[in-house]
C-alpha cells in the first residue's frame, strides 16, 4: 500500500510540472503578444501625430485664404462676415401642444414612476 502511495505522489507531482512547464510557455507567449501589441499602439500614435501635425498644417487660415481666392470662380467662397449669422431669438422652435391639467398629472405620475 505503501509504494502504491509513493507512485501516486510521484504521478501527481510529475503531472503538475507538466502542468506549471505548459502553463510558464502560454505565459511568456501571452507576454510577447502584449510586448508586439505595445509596439504597434505605439507605432499607432507615432502616425496619428504626425497625421494631426498634416491637418493642422493644412488647414492653416492663410492657406485656406489663398485656396479660396484661386478657386474662387469654380467655388465662389467669399469670407464670413458677423452679419451672416442669425440670432438666437430668430430660430424658429416648434410650440408645444396645450396640456390639460390631468393630463399633466398622468405625465407626472408617469414620470416618477420610472
Amino acid at each position: 500500500m505503501r509504494s502504491l502511495f509513493f507512485v501516486l505522489t510521484a504521478l501527481s507531482v510529475i503531472g503538475l510540472a507538466f502542468w506549471a512547464y505548459h502553463e510558464n510557455y502560454k505565459t511568456q507567449e501571452a507576454l510577447s503578444d502584449a510586448g508586439r501589441v505595445q509596439v504597434q499602439i505605439g507605432a499607432a500614435r507615432a502616425k496619428l501625430a504626425v497625421l494631426k501635425a498634416e491637418w493642422a498644417f493644412l488647414n492653416r487660415p492663410d492657406r485656406l485664404r489663398d485656396l479660396a481666392e484661386i478657386n474662387f470662380a469654380s467655388l465662389g467662397l467669399l469670407p464670413l462676415r458677423p452679419d451672416q449669422f442669425g440670432s438666437v431669438d430668430q430660430v424658429a422652435y416648434p410650440m408645444r401642444a396645450a396640456v390639460t391639467g390631468d393630463e399633466a398629472i398622468k405625465v407626472a405620475s408617469a414620470g416618477a414612476g420610472e
